[in-house]
């Protein structure tokens, strides 16, 4: 083959560019590892050489590699099985189901050893949507294992429903008090009901035996695959660190940096991670996070391209289905959550998340917070704004994780500063009709306001926070476009729909500039990494409930094929 003909032609079909202006062209040509031309179907086919392959679309897309920039990749793969036992919707629909998948892992697992799942959503568990007094308690798992401790998380990773034994293994009962940000739930006659959420989760899953550095390796191994079936070749890892090792069964510990790091050097790490660390957990300090930082000696990739840490991850309150994301209206049921850092007060608590945001800012880091609730927001971007005035980087791409109540205020404000957002649209997909109860309808709406954030100028990036939903970019896309519940079909804040272009940016384009790999990555032009994957039909003016019909048919990752129905 000359030198300087293609390796691969993929031409005849729609190629969704995704570059400044949404180009489509007819072809993409690759050599190496790069993008070489793109253009017509007859200039594609005139570049191959004879050692070209070359790929006859028939009209199908090839969009840029998927970059899902907000995926517990290690957790991700941690928290299925063989790992874990799945107890998320479909694969159960009631308290009884989970009883009967608890009682089949209890049959398989010795006596004494712990049994975990992942996945619990009240939402969609019968016996709770019939009667909204019921919720899982303690006595539904002692029924089935109570010889074997049970820690079961739920789908938003922020709630733990545990059984009796484990709570006696970790000497939880009346008398214990949750660790700051964190909250136990009680029966009348005070003893726990086996529902630990936010910071008191860790009380639990701190107990879990710790997956060895194989374990870790092979379900990094099991996610990537996975990943290319669906198109995707880039993702962030949003927390590994001392501050995740009790959370996710393992998944957001540091050993995860030398699982993943290993893989790069050995090289298996198919795909592009960007890392933030995790330096304090959830209602930590700024005191935690100096420590955190100082205690990671994080293994860099010999190509950076492929594994480097990009940023500091911070938790700034909960989740609103907890009703523990800090709002400035008060719930409907009362109270206002709260921000999930060290202090006694609101006010210590604001001043503690500031200098943790100072810390990480003058360190040199990205930061990326975690908040959910208006009033956490506002703090949060404040403290963006006041970092940056006090020790000014004029290219810092912080941004807001999740933002589900983001003000226009706010808004205003990271888009003055050229800071960003990232959005769950399929968790808006999941939860629209259980957030009408939890926070009215007019804020229910709002949720996720995706086109006023870029009406506002906001860079807004779209992930799945797998494995809080599955790392599906069909049913985002979707999603945004539809603002539909998965439950009910029903929309929830049409005002916020986008277009195909806007969606298709969001998980390509402006996550490469999350990344910090714009030049060089997140659409398909001339020089860029030759990260495609191709669709089995054309996406432009498909119907978008139709969109997670889509099957992806080949994911191309650094100019080599690794994924081919």
């Amino acid at each position: 083959m000359s030198d300087t003909a293609p390796t691969l032609v993929l031409t005849g079909g729609q190629v969704l560019t995704v570059d400044a202006g949404f180009t489509v062209a007819e072809g993409v040509a690759v050599r190496g590892r790069d993008i070489l031309a793109v253009g017509s179907d007859p200039e594609m086919r005139a570049l191959a050489g004879p050692g070209t392959r070359i790929v006859e679309l028939g009209g199908r897309t090839v969009l840029p590699g998927i970059n899902d920039s907000h995926l517990h990749g290690a957790a991700y793969g941690m928290t299925k099985p063989p790992f874990a036992i799945d107890v998320g919707h479909p694969a159960v629909g009631s308290l009884a189901d989970i009883a009967a998948a608890v009682s089949r892992a209890a049959r398989d697992v010795p006596d004494g050893e712990w049994i975990v799942g992942l996945g619990w959503d009240p939402g969609y568990l019968a016996e709770c949507v019939a009667d909204p007094g019921r919720f899982p308690h303690r006595r539904d798992l002692d029924a089935v294992a109570p010889g074997h401790p049970v820690c079961l998380t739920d789908f938003s990773s922020h709630m733990v429903w545990a059984n009796s034994e484990a709570l006696r293994r970790c000497g939880i009962d009346a008398d214990t008090t949750p660790p700051p940000g964190g909250v136990i739930d009680h029966d009348p006659d005070g003893r726990p009901t086996g529902i630990l959420r936010e910071a008191a989760g860790r009380l639990v899953q701190a107990a879990l035996p710790a997956p060895t550095l194989a374990q870790r390796r092979q379900a990094i191994r099991n996610v990537i695959r996975e990943l290319h079936s669906r198109g995707i070749t880039s993702y962030t890892e949003p927390g590994l660190g001392p501050g995740g090792a009790g959370t996710l069964f393992g998944g957001l510990s540091t050993d995860n940096w030398t699982a993943y790091a290993d893989l790069a050097a050995s090289g298996e790490l198919r795909a592009r991670v960007s890392v933030l660390l995790l330096p304090a957990p959830m209602g930590g300090s700024a005191a935690d996070l100096r420590g955190g930082l100082a205690e990671l000696r994080r293994p860099e990739s010999a190509d950076p391209r492929l594994l480097r840490a990009i940023g500091v991850k911070i938790f700034g309150d909960g989740v609103p289905p907890n009703r523990t994301a800090w709002m400035n209206e008060p719930y409907p049921e009362g109270g206002h959550g709260a921000l999930c850092v060290h202090g006694d007060t609101p006010a210590l608590q604001v001043d503690e998340l500031r200098e943790m945001i100072r810390v990480a800012h003058e360190a040199g880091f990205q930061l990326g917070v975690h908040v959910t609730g208006d009033r956490a927001i506002d703090t949060v971007v404040d403290a963006f704004v006041a970092a940056d005035r006090a020790a000014p980087r004029p290219d810092a791409r912080h941004y807001v994780i999740h933002g589900d109540f983001i003000s226009p205020g706010s808004l205003a404000k990271l888009a003055a500063h050229g800071y960003g957002v990232n959005m769950n649209p399929a968790i808006k997909w999941t939860v629209s009709d259980l957030m009408d109860e939890v926070v009215g309808p007019e804020r229910s709406a709002y949720q996720w306001p995706v086109r006023s954030a870029l009406d506002a100028g906001v860079r807004v990036c779209a992930s799945s926070d797998a494995p809080i939903t599955e790392p599906d970019w069909r049913q985002g896309v979707a999603s945004m476009m539809l603002r539909e519940s998965k439950a009910s079909g029903r929309p929830s804040g049409p005002e916020q729909r986008v277009q195909l272009a806007d969606a298709l940016r969001a998980y390509t384009a402006t996550p490469a500039w999350q990344d910090f790999a714009d030049a060089w990555k997140g659409t398909i032009e001339p020089g860029r990494a030759a990260d495609l994957c191709v669709l089995d039909r054309p996406l432009l003016g498909l119907d978008p409930h139709d969109i997670t019909e889509v099957r992806v048919d080949l994911t191309v990752f650094d100019g080599q094929v690794v994924f081919e129905r």
